[in-house]
C-alpha cells in the first residue's frame, strides 16, 4: 500500500476547512504512525471560500464542481462537508468509485438517505468516517471503559441533551439549516444525532422511544446567498417559514433495561453548548459536560470514604490526552478532536479495517431517529426497527 492517500474535499465552509487542517496536523501530532494525508482538490459553489486554500492548505486543485473531485485520478478518499442534501449523492460517487468517504453528520437527510449511503458503501467495500467527534474527548473514553469494566454496576438511567441556543435569535437569517429541502431533518438530524450516538456508546441500542418536537421560531429573515451562515443576522427585509424542528425530547428504553431522556434544542436560551451525559448504575454513576470538556464526575460505592461524586480531570493515561498536553487537568479542545477523527480514518484506511464512527454508527443512529419520528405521528411508544 502507497505511504500516501490523496485527499479531495468538498465544501469549504468552516467544516470543510477545519477538516483540511486537520489532515495536515495528522502527521505533527501523531508523526508517522500512519498514511500520509496529500490534499489534492478540492470544491465549493462559492469562488470566495476558493481564493486562497491552494495557498493556506496546499491544495493542487480547486473546483466548482464535486464530480471533479469524485473523478480525480489521484484521489483515494472524499471528504464531504457540504449542506446535508448533496451528502447522498456525493458519498454514493465517490463509493462507487472505490474512493473512501468521509462524511459529515448527518449523512442523510432523512434516516432512509442514510441507509442508502450505509448500502452503498458496504457493497463497494470502502472505509468511511462520520464526524462523531465528541466520542474522541479523552474523558469521554474513560466514560465508556468505566461502565464496560462494570465500575458503576448495571446501568439504570442514562440521560443525554445538547442545548445550544445558536439560533436563537429571531433575526438569524433563514439558511439551509432551517429549510427542508436542503436540511432536511432538522435539530433531530443535527445535535440530536450526537446525543443519540454518544447515549448508544454508553449504554448500548437503544429499543424503544417515544418522542415529540417544536419549532419555536416559525419565520425568519431571507438569506442573502453566500453572505451568511446559520447564526448571521439580518434585521430588515422579506422573511420565510422555519420548515423544520427547533427541538426534539424523547423518553427512551435501552435494551439492557435502562431508562432513559434525550433532548436537544438549537434556539434555548442560557446554555453555550450544553451536551451534557449522565449515567446511574447499581454501583455508581457518572456525569460529563462539554462546557467543562476535560472533567469528568464520577461516583463508585467501592470509594466507601467518599458520599458523592468525585471530579475527575482528563489525564495522559486516557486515550489521545498525550498527544495534546502532557499534564493532568487539560486536553485536546474542540478543533484537535477532528485532528483524532482524521487520524483515525487514515489508520482505518492503512489498515483497511472499518473501525468506530463509520456508516453502520451512523445507520444505529438514523434507526433511533426513525423510531422517533414515527412517535411524532403516533404520539406513541414505537420501536426501533432496521433501516435495512
Amino acid at each position: 500500500m502507497p505511504d500516501q492517500l490523496g485527499v479531495g474535499v468538498v465544501g469549504m465552509g468552516f467544516m470543510g476547512r477545519l477538516i483540511s487542517r486537520s489532515m495536515l496536523t495528522v502527521p505533527v501530532v501523531f508523526g508517522q504512525d500512519t498514511l500520509s494525508p496529500r490534499l489534492i482538490i478540492c470544491a465549493d459553489a462559492f469562488d470566495s471560500r476558493l481564493s486562497d486554500v491552494k495557498t493556506t492548505f496546499g491544495f493542487g486543485e480547486t473546483t466548482n464542481s464535486w464530480r471533479d473531485v469524485v473523478d480525480h485520478p489521484e484521489v483515494g478518499a472524499v471528504v464531504i462537508t457540504t449542506p446535508n442534501n448533496l451528502h447522498v449523492e456525493i458519498a454514493r460517487a465517490a463509493a462507487e468509485a472505490g474512493k473512501h468517504v468521509y462524511c459529515e453528520k448527518p449523512v442523510g437527510r432523512y434516516p432512509s438517505e442514510t441507509a442508502d449511503v450505509f448500502d452503498c458503501v458496504r457493497r463497494a467495500g470502502v472505509i468511511s468516517m462520520v464526524g462523531y467527534n465528541y466520542r474522541w474527548i479523552p474523558v469521554v473514553r474513560h466514560a465508556a471503559k468505566l461502565i464496560k469494566d462494570g465500575r458503576i454496576g448495571e446501568i439504570t438511567h442514562l440521560r443525554g441533551r445538547f442545548f445550544q441556543g445558536y439560533g436563537g435569535d429571531p433575526a438569524a437569517m433563514l439558511t439551509w439549516r432551517f429549510r427542508e429541502e436542503s436540511s432536511g431533518l432538522g435539530t433531530l438530524a443535527d445535535m440530536m444525532s450526537h446525543v443519540i450516538e454518544l447515549t448508544l456508546m454508553l449504554g448500548g441500542p437503544i429499543s424503544d422511544v417515544a418522542g415529540n418536537r417544536k419549532t419555536f421560531i416559525t419565520e425568519r429573515p431571507l438569506e442573502i446567498p453566500g453572505e451568511g451562515t446559520h447564526v448571521s443576522v439580518r434585521t430588515e427585509g422579506p422573511r420565510g417559514s422555519v420548515e423544520n424542528e427547533d427541538y426534539v425530547g424523547a423518553l427512551v428504553r435501552f435494551a439492557g433495561g435502562a431508562q432513559g431522556t434525550l433532548e436537544a434544542c438549537r434556539v434555548i436560551k442560557g446554555p453555550a453548548a450544553e451536551l451534557i451525559l449522565e449515567v446511574n448504575g447499581t454501583e455508581g454513576a457518572i456525569r460529563w459536560n462539554r462546557e467543562r470538556m476535560h472533567e469528568l464526575e464520577v461516583y463508585t460505592e467501592d470509594r466507601s470514604d467518599l458520599t458523592g461524586y468525585t471530579q475527575v480531570f482528563s489525564s495522559p493515561e486516557m486515550p489521545f490526552h498525550s498527544y495534546f498536553h502532557p499534564l493532568r487537568g487539560d486536553g485536546p479542545g474542540l478543533k484537535d478532536l477532528k485532528v483524532i477523527e482524521a487520524y483515525q480514518f487514515l489508520k482505518y484506511v492503512e489498515t483497511n479495517e472499518q473501525g468506530e464512527s463509520g456508516v453502520a454508527d451512523a445507520l444505529e443512529v438514523a434507526e433511533v431517529q426513525a423510531a422517533i419520528m414515527r412517535s411524532w405521528e403516533s404520539s406513541r411508544w414505537e420501536d426501533v426497527r432496521p433501516l435495512i
